[in-house]
């Protein structure tokens, strides 16, 4: 009868040793005349090379082989010991990571996406663990480019959330600072509408709580008869969102020069760097687009409620009265 085989791997200590102190050697066959136990005695080895890397340690230093075990073979779960095992030929880091990775260019274990250097990724680029989005340093995550945890949504530095952009916790909706909002752009908390300050709400733009009416804003520094929804739907505000630029320019990696690329490393992970302006540069745009406007486009700003040419110089660096 034909001796029963079965390939596998097996992981070393630096010095080729296991746990207690046991020597192998490439090449060489070990035998035992007991039956072997699982977690109690034999020659322990995994099927898969990944399941090694919850008994050792996931690093270089440590020594793979490829083996085969012969005779009695016992297995619980992931791991088996035998009483005869063959150490068939060393596997290499490169080789190991290529195995233990279904995904291209990874350094990490047991990734289906390409290019992680976290662990049981399913997206691409994740530095994090259990992605299935890309470019996560988070872990358990489904969106992508986040730096929180358990997200479904994307670019969250906050944890648990259903949308995008949220510093906070817990929410549903998009580019919240604060936690538990099921609307957007709040930074308090248990918000259902949006841009809210304060908290309980179920309007938006209230910075008190418990409100279902609209609250009138402050411009420079005095309360006005606008609320936000006015604001937001006023062509003053459309005429300045033309102009002013954003303390921070979006910048892919293709079109970053080598300077940039020593300035803000963090595009190795992003793909994409946010470059900050510094304020000279800021004002010098301002300035020239303010110059450009129409006279009629410069009043419709200007008559912004309690218009303060002080204060809007401040604020923006244009000058109302130059150009």
């Amino acid at each position: 009868m034909s001796e029963k085989t079965v390939k596998g791997y097996k992981v070393f200590n630096p010095d080729w040793t296991c746990w207690g102190g046991f020597q192998y050697e490439v090449g060489k066959c070990y035998e035992m005349d007991e039956r072997p136990v699982v977690c109690e005695r034999g020659f322990h080895f995994c099927e898969e090379l990944k399941d090694c890397y919850k008994y050792y340690r996931f690093n270089s230093d440590n020594k793979v082989a490829e083996i085969t075990a012969y005779r009695e073979i016992i297995t619980m779960e992931n791991e088996s010991c035998t009483n005869k095992i063959k150490i068939e030929r060393k596997i290499d880091w490169d080789e190991a990571l290529a195995i233990v990775n279904t995904g291209k260019g990874c350094t990490g274990l047991g990734n289906n996406g390409d290019s992680n250097s976290g662990n049981y990724n399913m997206g691409n680029n994740n530095i994090g663990n259990n992605n299935k989005g890309d470019r996560n340093t988070g872990n358990h995550n489904r969106g992508v480019y986040n730096t929180g945890s358990f997200n479904n949504g994307g670019q969250n530095s906050g944890s648990y959330n259903l949308g995008y952009d949220n510093s906070g916790n817990h929410n549903m909706g998009h580019s919240n600072s604060g936690n538990y909002n099921d609307g957007n752009y709040n930074s308090g908390n248990y918000n259902n509408g949006d841009y809210n300050a304060g908290d309980y709400n179920v309007i938006n733009d209230s910075s008190g709580c418990f409100n279902t009416e609209p609250t009138e804003m402050f411009f420079f520094n005095k309360l006005s008869n606008w609320t936000r929804e006015d604001w937001e739907d006023s062509k003053a505000k459309f005429i300045l969102d033309g102009i002013l630029v954003s303390p921070t320019r979006f910048i892919c990696e293709k079109d970053m020069t080598e300077e940039e690329k020593k300035e803000y490393p963090e595009y190795q992970i992003t793909g994409f760097c946010l470059k900050k302006l510094s304020w000279e540069e800021r004002v010098k745009v301002n300035q020239r687009k303010w110059n450009q406007l129409s006279q009629k486009e410069k009043d419709i700003v200007i008559s912004i409620p309690n218009f303060d040419k002080a204060i809007f110089k401040e604020v923006t660096g244009i000058d109302v009265d130059k150009g």
